[in-house]
């Protein structure tokens, strides 16, 4: 099968093309510098000579704080270039799979968001993100979207590998302790994007529609910092563990507010046989073979 990946730098899509290794499908991969998602003729372009089986989206515009005084570029990239895509996979009458955030939430839940929940994002990224999936799902019947959170990886900048940088810096830190949510290994994630590829070549392709796919077990940002201590400790990543002082969302002020709950649930994936992350086990993984 012929599968096109927008995004191939980031997490996602790094991982992605580490699972997809060994398989038999065709993958075509290509970053920003060869594919502006949000220019139509580029897009156009591409889509036709590559002629894919499925579109997956991994591109994003993800600097949350910055999106607050850059809106333009922030829905170029998660709002315009997903419709484009998707406008491709309809022409096709391919597959699409978008990814998405769970800042399309407001935090304001007391139990998990389900995908059918009332979306309401409190800043510019969250906005954009909710503008694409609404451009997605108008344009592609065949779109699956994939809200995911708090992604780490053995790839890029994140949540994980800053703790650890931090922890050989500092004797003591403070993070903050009342925002709960779902860490997602991006290993896992993109495990269940193959999975829905495999599926479809089989026949067998799960409905479009909104889907939550994330953590198996919630957190706060303190607890995840205590956990990646911990593990990078028995890795000797670090020789101690600092100080860890739980703090509030206010005392750690941010340009863009941050949903206070995210914490998600979908069940439906697990009928596929697509499960949620085993982030624990992801992070054990990284910690160990790659030293994040």
């Amino acid at each position: 099968m012929r599968i096109l990946l927008a995004g191939k730098n980031g997490q996602l899509g790094r991982c992605f093309q580490d699972v997809v290794a060994g398989n038999n499908h065709e993958l075509f991969a290509y970053g920003s510098a060869e594919l502006d998602i949000s220019n139509a003729l580029q897009v156009a372009l591409i889509v036709g000579q590559v002629r894919p089986d499925i579109i997956i989206n991994a591109a994003a515009y993800t600097a949350v704080d910055k999106a607050e005084t850059d809106s333009e570029n922030a829905y170029s990239v998660n709002a315009t270039g997903p419709e484009l895509l998707a406008r491709q996979a309809a022409e096709l009458d391919i597959p699409f799979i978008h990814v998405s955030t769970d800042y399309v939430f407001d935090g304001a839940a007391v139990k998990p968001y389900l995908p059918t929940d009332e979306t309401n994002p409190q800043g510019v990224y969250g906005a954009s993100k909710l503008a694409g999936e609404l451009a997605v799902a108008a344009t592609c019947n065949k779109a699956i979207i994939l809200r995911t959170s708090w992604v780490f990886s053995e790839y890029g900048n994140n949540f994980v590998k800053t703790m650890v940088r931090l922890a050989k810096e500092r004797d003591e830190l403070g993070v903050v302790a009342d925002q709960y949510g779902c860490p997602t290994y991006a290993g896992d994630l993109a495990q269940g994007v193959l999975q829905i590829c495999n599926q479809y070549e089989q026949g067998k392709m799960i409905p479009a529609g909104i889907y939550h796919y994330c953590g198996d077990t919630p957190t706060s940002w303190h607890g995840f910092a205590r956990a990646i201590f911990s593990v990078a400790k028995v890795n000797g990543l670090i020789k101690q563990v600092p100080m860890l002082k739980a703090i509030s969302t206010d005392a750690y002020p941010t340009p863009a507010k941050r949903p206070v709950y995210s914490i998600m649930k979908d069940e439906t994936l697990s009928s596929f046989g697509i499960f949620p992350s085993d982030w624990f086990a992801g992070l054990n993984s990284i910690l160990r073979e790659h030293n994040a």
